[in-house]
């Protein structure tokens, strides 16, 4: 079975991929997962999309600055991601660790994501 070819509906799947799996593991070890997983979950997939969303754009406009473009979307998202940590453990949190790792998790999850997708479009980018 063939990936589809739309880098949305890739993105669809593997966010219902990591949801299924964030379940499996509530449901096997519930002791593993953060009681806000569903908003770090959440947040990593907004973000994720939208970030996309302005790669896409920017690429289509100023496509002589690929690795610039690149650049920017990653530091958009370790500065957006650094806020929301900071957000959610600012006022007190039980078991900041297990957050902390929990984002981590799904942080790579999607940055492993983006690798991919920039690894599988570099060839009709190259042209």
């Amino acid at each position: 079975m063939a990936l589809p070819k739309s880098i949305h509906l890739r993105f669809v799947l593997f966010s219902a991929a990591i949801a299924v799996l964030i379940v499996t593991l509530n449901f096997l070890l519930p002791q593993v997962i953060h009681e806000k997983i569903w908003e770090i979950y959440f947040f990593m997939v907004i973000t994720s999309f939208l970030i996309g969303l302005l790669n896409g754009f920017l690429l289509k406009s100023f496509a002589e600055n690929f690795f610039q473009i690149m650049v920017l979307a990653m530091i958009l998202r370790l500065i957006a991601s650094l806020v929301f940590i900071g957000l959610e453990v600012w006022p007190g949190m039980a078991n900041i660790i297990l957050f902390i790792a929990d984002f981590f998790m799904i942080f790579l999850f999607y940055l492993v994501f983006d690798i991919y997708t920039f690894l599988a479009n570099l060839r009709p980018i190259s042209k």
